[in-house]
């Protein structure tokens, strides 16, 4: 904490941190909380009490931040300013006019509250741009989409959308995945390009179907794509499943145990190989 603010051995412990401490504490912030909020943002020691942490906290109840995600929102200081967060007081309530649920507030705002610190009327274009795409402001990804869109410029989104239709896919087909899960207009091109590989080329996946699905996308092509989809191929290619038994999303967003139960416990004795070729991750070495 000293080495990330020296200031603080020249105050008063007992007149200047405690009452701050005590403070934090009233929110439910203590113990580890506190010690790492400390060390993530020690100059928070150094404001002031009544003129800066009372009313910023004073604001976060107005957005209805529970105490447990205070932490969080307290752990950068220097974005939670009393006047951006009296901005974003502001865009809430825009949000709410629009029909964003008050539900999502606690949840989203700690999260997005650089998306919601530009003025209102950069908002608004913002969230009108999201409706005009499909979402309706009470659905679950709404303000996930409003954050993307809030960091993507119009260059970004063109150049995002080139990407996809070199991949096959329809503007239809990119808006359709991007309604479902809006992190897909910001996925690394990179990686990207690695997991369509192999979904398109490897598994003989159309783009649509992944665009259909595109948490797809989300997941470790090593630790999961990989090894889920070869134990799939395996059993293809010893007549055991038909292609059309499973979809992408089936292989892959199932939980651990369940995948194990149904394609590599049930199979073992079929294929004896499936179960140590499956935690080696080698089934499709020579298929990838």
């Amino acid at each position: 904490m000293v080495k990330k603010d020296p200031r603080l051995l020249l105050f008063k412990a007992e007149k200047i941190f405690l009452p701050k401490l005590e403070f934090f504490s009233s929110m439910g912030i203590s113990g580890t909380v506190l010690a790492r909020l400390l060390c993530n943002n020690p100059r928070i020691l150094a404001l002031s009490l009544e003129r800066s942490l009372r009313p910023c906290y004073d604001i976060t109840k107005t957005l209805h931040i529970p105490d447990e995600k205070l932490a969080y929102f307290f752990s950068d200081f220097r974005r939670t300013t009393f006047k951006r967060l009296c901005i974003v007081a502001r865009n809430v309530q825009v949000l709410r006019a629009h029909g964003v649920p008050q539900s999502s507030f606690p949840l989203w705002v700690p999260f997005y509250f650089n998306a919601l610190s530009y003025d209102s009327e950069r908002v608004k274009e913002n969230i009108d741009k999201v409706i005009s795409m499909g979402l309706r402001p009470s659905s679950a990804t709404f303000m996930r989409a409003l954050f993307v869109i809030s960091v993507t410029d119009a260059s970004k989104w063109e150049q995002k959308m080139e990407f996809y239709r070199n991949w096959g896919l329809t503007e239809d087909d990119v808006l359709l995945a991007f309604r479902k899960s809006p992190l897909f207009m910001s996925f690394s091109e990179k990686i990207i390009s690695s997991k369509m590989d192999f979904y398109v080329n490897t598994m003989g996946c159309q783009p649509s179907d992944v665009a259909g699905c595109p948490d797809v996308l989300t997941y470790s092509l090593e630790k999961r794509i990989i090894p889920r989809c070869s134990v799939i191929r395996l059993l293809q290619l010893e007549g055991l499943i038909a292609k059309e038994d499973v979809s992408i999303s089936t292989i892959l967003k199932t939980s651990e145990k369940w995948f194990l139960e149904r394609f590599v416990i049930k199979y073992q004795g079929q294929v004896p190989e499936l179960l140590t070729s499956y935690k080696e991750k080698s089934v499709l070495q020579n298929l990838a």
